[in-house]
């Protein structure tokens, strides 16, 4: 009996060694890793995953600031069930019915909590981590400059140097940061048993 073919993981690359760094793809890649459903990475340029994520027939799922469309990724292919997968949350979903583990992503009656804390730390993230990382993010060099022309649309900038946060007005947003991520880490203290949300099983929420 053959083994079933991997799951193909479409990941943003940095660049020129293509290693993961992008957020939403990591939280992709920790239920793969998690399930332990095998899969090879694709590592996708920025400048490439619009047409990317196009070329498979995928609309996008995530919205820019101005309301546009943000094709973005990570994508999953699975092909032991010919399924097509383009949002970090639904993979995990998906991984957890078709490619289930023990323990589980989801424990039971937990979706839902699930969903609102991925909703709650996607938006911290967005609102702190932008602008104290977007300038350093580490690019190929080979497509540095349309990296950074997607960057600056995607956010609504004039010039790449409008991303770079400095001194006190750095300083002021790192704190606020520390702030929200103490916020978030109460969830975390929960149960003395921890460090996961569910206490000391290890949980997609737990990461």
């Amino acid at each position: 009996m053959t083994s079933p073919k991997p799951i193909t993981f479409y990941d943003i690359g940095s660049g020129p060694s293509s290693k993961p760094f992008a957020p939403n793809p990591w939280k992709a890649r920790y239920a793969l890793n998690f399930s332990r459903a095998p899969f090879t990475t694709v590592f996708v340029p920025l400048p490439d995953v619009a047409k990317t994520r196009a070329s498979l027939n995928l609309p996008p799922v995530r919205k820019h600031l101005d309301g546009s469309d943000f094709p973005t990724l990570p994508i999953i292919h699975d092909h032991s069930t010919s399924t097509l997968v383009g949002d970090s949350f639904d993979i995990a979903l998906h991984l957890h019915a078709h490619h289930p583990s023990t323990p589980p992503l989801f424990p039971p009656n937990t979706v839902a909590l699930h969903r609102a804390f991925n909703a709650h730390a996607d938006a911290l993230f967005t609102e702190h981590g932008v602008p104290l990382a977007g300038y350093w993010l580490p690019f190929d060099p080979a497509t540095a400059e349309a990296s950074r022309r997607e960057m600056m649309a995607r956010f609504g900038l004039k010039s790449w140097e409008d991303l770079k946060l400095e001194g006190e007005a750095r300083a002021a947003k790192m704190k606020g940061f520390e702030e929200a991520l103490g916020g978030l880490a109460a969830w975390f203290v929960k149960r003395d048993e921890g460090p996961f949300l569910e206490g000391a099983t290890p949980i997609l929420g737990g990461r």
